[in-house]
């Protein structure tokens, strides 16, 4: 269970976190995004500020990346914000985005049980700490989602020469699902699980569950945010949702995700600009 039960929602939910002017308005945007920036809290920290200075109601549909991707293509939403740098360019290289901007950082781990059946702890190799999962065939739990942290994982088992996904239902489990329910999933099995550090510092049932490998510059993680192209989709609220994009790139909404913290910690570290 996550410590903000007001962002526990089912896959591909709307989630409105709107102001009473907005709504008196009637002024809305829709954001496509990934779950882990719902999961994590920022949305919940970083929206209400945004809408008390605009007036301008921040709805945000929490799919994987791939999907939420999709989505956009299909004109259901007005900016994108999410975790896969390439599909991102890609989006915007074939129309369907004005311009891509980084946004902000942090990195993945992978997480273990305190046995750490495949003695990966302590490791910063990730591809090595792969590698010795999988010839120790022991369970590891994916996402399976096509999201950002799937298309990062599938990326690191390509750097480490290894074929997971044709183990599927053996030691390699696919959960098609979010980041929280894979972790829930992979910390009641016993599986080993990549995810973003974001969402794991905010996971509220970690059980007896630790970091065991982290600090491999291969698990660096980008976020970008792209205002959808409103000449290809005529119903994408321009100028709202530019408003949004402009904020978050501003100092102000840079200063809101640097000061949004857990237990003391730092999630995102912005770098818009950098």
């Amino acid at each position: 269970m996550f410590r903000y039960p007001l962002l526990s929602l089912a896959l591909g939910a709307v989630l409105a976190l709107g102001t009473t002017g907005a709504q008196a308005q009637d002024e809305f945007i829709v954001v496509q995004s990934t779950t882990s920036t719902l999961n994590s809290g920022l949305f919940e920290h970083i929206l209400p500020l945004f809408e008390e200075k605009t007036g301008i109601e921040v709805r945000v549909v929490a799919v994987g990346t791939g999907q939420a991707i999709r989505n956009a293509m299909n004109g259901d939403g007005d900016v994108l914000f999410v975790h896969a740098r390439p599909a991102e360019e890609k989006f915007v290289a074939e129309g369907h985005g004005v311009a891509r901007f980084d946004v902000m950082y942090n990195d993945f781990v992978i997480v273990g049980p305190p046995s750490d059946p495949a003695g990966v702890a302590g490791m910063t190799d990730v591809v090595a700490a792969l590698s010795k999962i999988a010839e120790a065939e022991v369970p590891f739990a994916s996402r399976g989602d096509d999201s950002g942290t799937h298309k990062a994982e599938l990326r690191l088992w390509k750097e480490a020469g290894i074929d997971a996904q044709a183990a599927s239902g053996g030691w390699y489990r696919e959960t098609g699902s979010g980041m929280g329910a894979t972790l829930n999933t992979g910390t009641s099995m016993g599986a080993y699980v990549l995810t973003d550090r974001a969402t794991w510092i905010a996971f509220g049932n970690k059980g007896d569950y630790e970091i065991a490998v982290e600090g491999d510059p291969r698990m660096f993680n980008q976020y970008g945010i792209i205002l959808v192209n409103p000449g290809k989709h005529p119903n994408v609220k321009a100028q709202a949702g530019q408003a949004f994009v402009d904020w978050v790139l501003s100092p102000e909404g840079q200063a809101a995700i640097a000061g949004y913290k857990v237990d003391g910690q730092q999630l995102f570290f912005p770098n818009a600009g950098g």
